[in-house]
């Protein structure tokens, strides 16, 4: 079985190592564009044709599913990808996991890229699922780019500035872009104690399973005699995990094309039970 993820960058790893975790004997193709990223402040069409490129190219590669761990290219462009590939192969996307954010009942911030934050999508889901319940929409110009570059420096600047513009009262923040899991501790560090983070990595991952018709409520099974293979594709080219990929465990357990144990994964306090 082969899985693709298409993403501009880094983002693509929380939900890649959750897939690695549940099916380890699966192959995964990692479709990165470091070309063109980062996608969350450009405009619409070029995310669209980025994405629609990624996509094709992983269906060439054999993919049997096509996720898009990308809050930004989801809420742009899931539909045309998937006017494009399905029924024969699922798409699935990603987005902010307001509603268990919201069912809590008390405020919360929505931390994602310019474009996400400005979304029709995203404050559709605020209606949808906050409806009374204060929700802060908090754009972080700069911190996917930090991560994907690995710049600590960069990132605990736009995370400052980040938690400086969230609202005293936000007692959760919805981590609304798939990068930011992967500095979940310095996210942490500048919020007040007792912020509860809210990602959906996991729910994206159990997703694909179920549309690829497997149990996705099965426990991890132990690593396979003989893993699968994680290939990484570079903007149209075969290459290798980024080196700032590996400057993260579960960058270089998936370049090392490794079981992935739950203990590199980030767990979020509340998985968004989507069907995107």
């Amino acid at each position: 079985m082969i899985i693709a993820l298409v993403d501009s960058g880094l983002g693509m790893l929380p939900t890649a190592g959750w897939l690695r975790h549940l099916v380890p004997g699966s192959d995964l193709v990692l479709v990165m564009d470091p070309d063109g990223m980062p996608w969350g402040a450009k405009t619409g069409e070029f995310v669209t044709e980025r994405l629609l490129a990624g996509g094709r190219l992983a269906a060439e590669r054999g993919a049997d599913a096509v996720v898009i761990p990308c809050n930004t290219a989801t809420v742009t462009a899931v539909d045309e990808l998937r006017a494009h590939l399905e029924p024969a192969i699922p798409v699935i996307g990603t987005v902010p996991a307001v509603k268990p954010a919201a069912a809590a009942g008390l405020p919360f911030a929505v931390w994602a890229t310019e474009r996400t934050t400005a979304s029709d999508y995203q404050a559709g889901l605020i209606r949808r699922f906050a409806d009374g319940v204060p929700a802060y929409r908090i754009a972080c110009p700069g911190l996917a780019e930090a991560v994907d570059r690995g710049d600590t420096d960069a990132v605990d600047l736009a995370v400052a500035d980040a938690a400086a513009r969230t609202p005293a009262d936000a007692a959760a923040v919805v981590l609304g872009c798939t990068h930011y899991p992967l500095v979940t501790d310095r996210i942490m560090s500048a919020l007040p104690p007792g912020t509860v983070l809210h990602d959906s990595a996991e729910a994206v991952a159990r997703q694909a399973l179920r549309r690829l018709g497997l149990d996705a409520a099965a426990p991890a099974p132990d690593a396979p005699a003989t893993p699968g293979s994680v290939s990484v594709v570079l903007s149209g080219r075969d290459g290798t995990m980024p080196a700032a990929a590996l400057t993260h465990p579960l960058g270089q357990a998936l370049a090392d094309a490794a079981h992935v144990p739950a203990t590199l994964l980030t767990r979020a306090v509340s998985q968004v039970p989507a069907r995107v």
